[in-house]
C-alpha cells in the first residue's frame, strides 16, 4: 500500500492507495498533478533518511510527500 502525505498549515493528510487498483492509482495520479500544479513540491523517499524531489508521478513510489510553497512576509 502506497501513501501520499500532504503537508499544510494544520499538519498533514494521508492518502493511501493500492498501485494495483486502476481506480485508486488514477486518483493518486490526479492528486499528484493537482497539488504540483498549484505549487506544492513533491518528494519521494529513495532510501533510509533520503528523499528526492520529483516532477512526475511515480506509481512505484511507496511514499510521496507534498510540501506547500513557502511564503515570506
Amino acid at each position: 500500500m502506497a501513501i501520499q502525505i500532504v503537508m499544510d498549515r494544520s499538519g498533514d493528510s494521508r492518502h493511501f492507495f493500492d498501485a494495483n487498483d486502476a481506480r485508486e492509482l488514477a486518483e493518486a495520479e490526479q492528486r499528484f498533478r493537482k497539488l504540483t500544479k498549484v505549487g506544492f513540491t513533491a518528494a519521494v523517499r529513495t532510501g533510509p533518511g533520503q528523499v528526492s524531489q520529483t516532477q512526475s508521478f511515480d506509481p512505484t513510489a511507496e511514499e510521496t510527500v507534498f510540501f506547500p510553497r513557502l511564503v515570506g512576509g
